[in-house]
């Protein structure tokens, strides 16, 4: 009969999106308070593939990715979820912008050597439910050698730029979880 076993740690990030710089960086500080550290950040790309946030979003959105320094057990992720719901509702009602309802987007997620997963309130044919509204969907998955996208992946994250950056991070958390493997502790492990 096999065992069930603890899941090993993650490397937690999050996908911001905005079409106000300067709210992305107070994301940005918001998300450090609450998750630590941040250890990788990407460029800011135009968010051009589809309009699908226009409304509620306004125009001219940009798109930024970080990385935490401290790994976390992926069963969490619906926690973080909540409260990255919580941050952008603190900053929609901070900036009070009568034509645009939602200021800023942000998407955590976590990946390890072989998968991306997202959290999302909405759910889908592919998604799995974590509780309390949120579920997950393994959005790429790293295959010989490179990120590979689904069906459902969303245009974005398909994109050449966003690979490469998660290239980065997943070569990050195998430094880490190669440190972690070798240090003792409790499952929690930071960057130096």
């Amino acid at each position: 009969m096999a065992r069930p076993r603890a899941a090993r740690p993650v490397k937690l990030f999050a996908g911001l999106l905005s079409g106000d710089v300067d709210l992305l960086r107070r994301a940005r500080q918001l998300l450090t308070r609450r998750l630590g550290p941040v250890d990788l950040e990407s460029d800011g790309w135009p968010f051009d593939q589809t309009d699908y946030y226009a409304a509620e979003m306004g125009p001219d959105l940009k798109r930024w990715f970080l990385s935490f320094a401290t790994l976390v057990p992926p069963d969490g992720l619906a926690e973080i979820k909540l409260e990255t719901n919580a941050i952008e509702q603190q900053i929609a009602g901070d900036c009070l912008l009568p034509d645009i309802s939602r200021p800023v987007n942000i998407d955590p997620g976590y990946l390890d050597l072989t998968k991306l997963v997202l959290a999302t309130t909405k759910d889908r044919g592919h998604r799995i439910y974590l509780g309390q509204g949120i579920y997950a969907e393994v959005t790429l998955q790293y295959a010989e050698g490179r990120w590979q996208t689904h069906p459902w992946t969303y245009p974005d994250y398909a994109q050449a730029a966003c690979h490469a950056f998660f290239v980065q991070v997943r070569e990050r958390f195998r430094e880490q979880r190669r440190a972690l493997e070798t240090a003792p502790g409790d499952g929690r492990q930071e960057a130096s």
